[in-house]
């Protein structure tokens, strides 16, 4: 049942619907609005001026910055209003004067995973899919159905056509225009996205040893730098690169219904 937890502290002049749950330990700041049938986890910070929207869920330990407006209706000419989905996992930093939209059509969810770091003025619209441990960097703004893989890292800036997707452990730096898939493991740069070697600090610090780096570095040669088609490319890390990082990114590639940046 809907209820505020006695061990949440609620501002004297935030705003929570009697239809809305607040975890234990939840801080709702001054002026914050929490609309009915939203969910805010334990632990969960709301700095001031934080418009939770209905149908918004929150794990716990999510802190959420300051002119935030998480479940906002989709930025969709089809959007007739149904009822629709914002869940986020745990332990999520999203800084201020960021806004994520709920999805379009009815019963679907833009859906953000555990650990993510969302930084200042940008948007996630409608129907995305976030996973865990990723880097939005401020200024970041994503399109519809985009997908955004575990530990990937968006620089200042990066524009995500609806659609796309960016793998895991991949990073692209500010200012590209993402409008075709980048592939896990990557780095890409670029106004017109464009591969440009391993992520290798994302790799290091993911724990990767240099045997694993170095198949990848084979992989990325065979699919950028021999000249390939995409197919002779795919089978030829399939039978040269047995890992099973090197068979994610075929995967990643053979599943991709936009395409992959090419050189």
């Amino acid at each position: 049942m809907p209820g505020i937890d006695p061990g949440a502290v609620i501002a004297p002049t935030a705003r929570v619907d009697a239809g809305a749950t607040i975890g234990p330990g939840a801080r709702i700041g001054e002026y914050c609005i929490v609309e009915g049938d939203v969910t805010i986890g334990a632990g969960c910070v709301l700095e001031p001026y934080v418009y939770i929207k209905r149908w918004t869920t929150l794990g716990e330990n999510n802190e959420i910055g300051a002119g935030t407006v998480l479940g906002t209706d989709p930025l969709d000419k089809n959007f007739a209003g149904a009822r629709s989905y914002l869940r986020i996992g745990s332990g999520n930093k999203i800084r201020e004067h960021f806004t994520i939209s709920r999805g379009t059509p009815p019963e679907s969810a833009t859906e953000i995973g555990d650990g993510n770091f969302i930084m200042t003025s940008g948007h996630i619209a409608h129907n995305c899919r976030i996973a865990n441990r990723a880097v939005i960097a401020s200024c970041v703004l994503l399109g519809g159905y985009v997908e955004i893989g575990d530990g990937a890292f968006l620089s200042g800036g990066v524009l995500v056509h609806q659609f796309s997707k960016v793998g895991r452990l991949a990073m692209v730096s500010g200012n590209t225009r993402v409008n075709l898939d980048a592939p896990p493991f990557f780095t890409f740069a670029g106004f017109e996205i464009a591969p440009k070697g391993l992520n290798l600090v994302g790799l290091r610090r993911a724990g990767f040893v240099p045997a694993q780096v170095a198949a990848l570095k084979r992989a990325y040669r065979l699919l950028y730098r021999c000249n390939l088609h995409r197919d002779e490319a795919l089978a030829a890390i399939e039978r040269e690169v047995d890992t099973p990082e090197a068979r994610e990114l075929a995967a990643f590639v053979r599943s991709s219904r936009r395409g992959i940046c090419r050189p």
